[in-house]
């Protein structure tokens, strides 16, 4: 069974950092598919903040532009986001998710979630 988990959340004061993991398993889009992070605050639609394609690209939602960093460690495993100069309105849950193939995009519908971690910006 594949399984996505979050780590890294917590709660910071505006202005600081966090840098939010998601490991996976039973997983072998790391290196030939798309993942992303997409976030979900209270009485919100969940809204993708960043992805990375098979061939690097990354694509951010533009509220985050310059704030945050995508990446990925295919040998671990592991999908980062790197959090900068954090706003109150980042407050939401953070999901890491991923799907198989080479179109990647914000709005690309994904096949794999992890349970969320929190991220509390006051």
């Amino acid at each position: 069974d594949v399984q996505l988990v979050e780590s890294g959340g917590g709660s910071v004061q505006a202005g600081g950092s966090l840098i939010l993991s998601c490991a996976g398993s039973g997983y072998r889009y790391y290196s030939n598919g798309c993942m992303g992070w997409f976030r979900q605050a209270p009485g919100k639609e969940r809204e993708g903040v960043a992805v990375i394609c098979p061939n690097g690209r990354t694509t951010y939602t533009e509220s985050v532009k310059g704030r945050f960093t995508i990446s990925k460690d295919n040998a671990e495993n592991t999908l980062y986001l790197q959090m900068n100069s954090l706003k109150p309105e980042d407050t939401a849950i953070y999901y890491c998710a991923a799907v198989g193939g080479w179109y990647c995009s914000l709005s690309r519908t994904m096949a794999y979630w992890g349970k969320g971690t929190q991220v509390t910006v006051s």
